[in-house]
């Protein structure tokens, strides 16, 4: 299994708006993939700022170039999300799965 990371912290006061957008938008179309083993999205906040890591699954990285298109490592960041977002990551990073606890 491979596990895709991207990172991005929102505009002010976009928090919840930038979570219904992935919920109600991407996830739906990443879980419609063909090797999409799911996703989930982490917060953190930082004073009055709000950090996301978005993690997606992925049987292997043929699977994640359906999603991500040749270069792998490129983020898919839609222009909806762009508006929502101060700052993101460009890049994301693949890690393989080695052990997982059930």
């Amino acid at each position: 299994m491979i596990v895709r990371t991207w990172k991005g912290r929102v505009k002010p006061g976009k928090g919840r708006e930038y979570v219904t957008f992935l919920e109600k938008e991407i996830f739906p179309q990443i879980s419609a993939l063909p090797g999409s083993l799911g996703a989930r999205v982490l917060r953190r906040v930082e004073g009055s700022g709000e950090e996301y890591l978005v993690m997606s699954e992925w049987r292997d990285l043929e699977s994640v170039r359906a999603f991500a298109g040749d270069d792998l490592g490129v983020a898919v960041v839609e222009p909806e999300a762009q508006a929502l977002l101060a700052e993101y990551d460009g890049r994301v990073a693949h890690y393989e799965v080695v052990l997982q606890a059930e």
